[in-house]
């Protein structure tokens, strides 16, 4: 992930940034998703990855004063639901710290740390009030850990669970069947027709090969993941840490907690309370990077144009 557009989902992303009403919150954070095949815009889900760059803006434009060689800047997310997070931006001497050592796997480059944590909301991250449904003919499980995940065995499908994106993408007999379930997964989530969005993701998951807690192949939802989102790591940890799920291993739950994807591993912290459908996450802490791409001016056409356009 680095860039800008691209034809990709994952790097057709816009953040909306503005000082918070809230009391609790610096700054508001709006996600849009840009659809690139598509004249979409939708603003349905957020993006975790896309959130590691919004204390680091906050910063720049004189939203939150920096404080030390580390700066707190607490986020709201505003999409789908209110939710929030603490980025801890590395601020030595006052200024953003993009430059570092920092390796990402599914990122070209290094770059400083930037820490997320993200407070549990309470709700119980099994949406359909079940630890497991069956959509389309395929036993699933729906998770909201802070991005609405369907987890599918990849074994159920036929596949290994280590075939690469664009193996995943070229097949278009899996293509219609996910299309399936996710069409009935929306609904019994509580996201009503999905047809035309972007969540809930599907994630193919089987056992992990590399000492990690699983492997996960995600659609989000038609195209194939690189890596993992953030949101989406926390939701499948989530399912391999509850007994009775689809993604559930007894055996995988020990400290670090890795999710195995295509172009390498994704760690996090998590901690979870309740237990059942009733499972809810205390917190969440994950370690990503931002890159400076450019600062500019863009100007749209007057409002009379576009709506004649």
């Amino acid at each position: 992930m680095d860039g800008i557009g691209g034809g990709h989902p994952l790097t057709s992303k816009v953040a909306v940034v503005s000082p918070s009403a809230d009391d609790g919150a610096d700054v508001d954070y709006l996600f849009l998703q840009v659809v690139p095949d598509q004249p979409v815009v939708t603003d349905r889900q957020t993006c975790g990855n896309l959130l590691a760059g919004v204390g680091p803006f906050a910063v720049e434009r004189g939203l939150v004063p920096a404080t030390g060689d580390v700066t707190r800047v607490k986020i709201r997310m505003l999409n789908p639901q209110v939710a929030y997070a603490v980025a801890q931006v590395p601020t030595p001497g006052g200024v953003v710290r993009y430059d570092g050592d920092q390796r990402m796997p599914g990122t070209p480059f290094p770059a400083a740390p930037i820490v997320l944590s993200f407070p549990g909301t309470g709700r119980p991250v099994f949406p359909t009030g079940r630890l497991a449904d069956t959509f389309a003919g395929v036993e699933v499980t729906c998770v909201d850990a802070g991005m609405p995940v369907v987890l599918l065995r990849a074994a159920d499908l036929g596949l290994e669970g280590t075939e690469s994106p664009a193996e995943l993408e070229s097949d278009d007999v899996l293509r219609a069947r996910l299309e399936e379930v996710r069409a009935e997964a929306g609904p019994a989530m509580g996201l009503g027709d999905v047809g035309g969005t972007t969540v809930p993701k599907l994630c193919l998951v089987s056992p992990p090969r590399s000492g990690g807690m699983i492997t996960a192949r995600t659609f989000i939802p038609h195209r194939v993941h690189e890596s993992i989102g953030v949101l989406a790591a926390v939701s499948v940890a989530a399912g391999v840490l509850v007994d009775g799920t689809v993604a559930s291993d007894p055996a995988a739950r020990e400290w670090p907690y890795r999710i195995e994807h295509p172009t390498g591993s994704f760690e996090l912290g998590l901690e979870l309370t309740g237990s059942g459908p009733g499972t809810a996450v205390v917190l969440s802490t994950v370690v990503r990077t931002a890159r400076k791409l450019f600062d500019g001016r863009t100007w749209p056409r007057p409002v009379q144009e576009r709506t004649h356009a």
